[in-house]
């Protein structure tokens, strides 16, 4: 079954977009990768505007399933927050790997509306899963899950700007102290 076009304009401009940057790559550029004519990849995508909010909010999906599938694959919260950290140590440990696709995305394309929303309501729903898991674990969420979230994102900076997937480690060891921290202040008896 041959692959609809919109998804083959769509695969080709996010490989570009990702690798290469988003001003970086023309429209010309991904006619030619997805092999398809000028008013085709306009009929389906009316701007870049349109198509670069298409490729992050597909880049959303696959990364929300791919969080998705941890929680399924670790039934306590710990484990979770400790696999969540192992994969993304996985996919950092690449060369291909560029970090955010959403921070990067803003630091070139800032100026749209379109990549403001999907890129703020990605990184809302990835503070959200950590809430979840908080939760799960009888923790007030708000604070730890702040912290969290915010490891997650300095991990993706630092290995972007640092190119050493390791750093993923290091914010997977601190992520667990947080957590370890807001089970015991839960637990600990309150002096009075």
């Amino acid at each position: 079954m041959k692959e609809p076009i919109s998804d083959q304009i769509l695969t080709a401009a996010s490989a570009l977009f990702y690798s290469e940057g988003i001003r970086a790559v023309g429209i010309d550029r991904i006619i030619e990768e997805a092999n398809v004519a000028k008013a085709t990849l306009y009929r389906h995508f009316p701007s870049k505007d349109h198509l670069v909010a298409a490729y992050l909010q597909d880049r959303h999906d696959r990364v929300i399933r791919s969080l998705q599938e941890v929680l399924d694959a670790a039934s306590a919260p710990r484990d979770q927050i400790k696999l969540i950290f192992e994969r993304l140590y996985e996919k950092a440990d690449s060369p291909e790997f560029r970090g955010c696709a959403f921070a990067l995305a803003v630091a070139e394309h800032g100026d749209s509306e379109r990549v403001l929303t999907v890129a703020r309501t990605h990184k809302k729903v990835v503070r959200d899963i950590f809430r979840t898991i908080l939760s799960k674990a009888d923790v007030r969420p708000d604070q730890a899950a702040a912290h969290l979230s915010l490891l997650y994102e300095g991990a993706l900076a630092t290995v972007a700007v640092g190119r050493d997937p390791q750093a993923v480690l290091v914010a997977r060891d601190c992520a667990l102290s947080v957590f370890d921290a807001a089970i015991y202040s839960t637990t600990s008896p309150k002096k009075n």
